[in-house]
């Protein structure tokens, strides 16, 4: 974690290659991903396109978004969360490669 305030929250997250997140979604915050490292294959809504280091997606609240690396090194991306709340709980998860509900 980088940062938590009450109106914002900062992460930094590593992808290995292969990995990738749940498909999900939140009801209280949006996002935005900036890739420093690599190229991340981000699905936004059902559309997916790669995204190289200085882009950012920017993710609305409530559309459905997942990153994956599809390459054979390490992407990092910085994660801005704003919104009403962060916990854990406001993630919806619709696909989970770990199995978490």
């Amino acid at each position: 974690m980088l940062e938590d305030a009450d109106t914002h929250k900062v992460k930094r997250i590593e992808i290995n290659p292969g990995g990738r997140l749940s498909y999900q979604y939140h009801h209280k915050r949006a996002e935005a991903w900036t890739i420093v490292q690599g190229t991340g294959r981000i699905t936004l809504d059902g559309a997916i396109k790669d995204y190289a280091t200085g882009e950012t997606a920017i993710i609305p609240l409530g559309a459905k978004h997942r990153i994956e690396n599809a390459t054979d090194e390490t992407v990092v991306f910085i994660e801005v969360q704003h919104g009403t709340y962060f916990g854990e709980d406001d993630i919806v998860r619709i696909e989970d490669d770990y199995d978490r509900s």
